[in-house]
């Protein structure tokens, strides 16, 4: 289950899962780890559109990327969810908002 500490954090992994691609692109990931190249095809859209959202994705903790070799001799970078539940309830945001303002 993903937690969060802060508030930062919990800003962080809800403004990841605030875009439509986002939400694709963990759907895709959901089952099966996959590349960059095979996302981009998969989603129909631009590897570099890709690597924005994936960037984003990963920076709140919820996909990790690591480096392989790929079965034709190339280097890629895979990726998968790394979570499998976020939970939010009002207590969660009371305890954060705590802690905010203890700061």
């Amino acid at each position: 289950m993903k937690h969060f500490d802060n508030m930062s954090n919990f800003i962080k992994v809800m403004s990841s899962l605030s875009h439509p691609i986002r939400l694709r692109i963990i759907n895709e990931l959901i089952n099966e780890r996959k590349y960059v190249s095979q996302l981009a095809r998969d989603l129909e859209i631009g590897r570099s559109l890709i690597n924005l959202h994936l960037k984003k994705l990963e920076d709140s903790g919820l996909i990790n990327g690591y480096i392989e070799i790929l079965e034709d001799g190339k280097i890629g970078k895979y990726y998968e969810v790394v979570f499998e539940d976020i939970f939010i309830n009002k207590e969660v945001i009371i305890q954060l908002v705590e802690k905010e303002i203890k700061k």
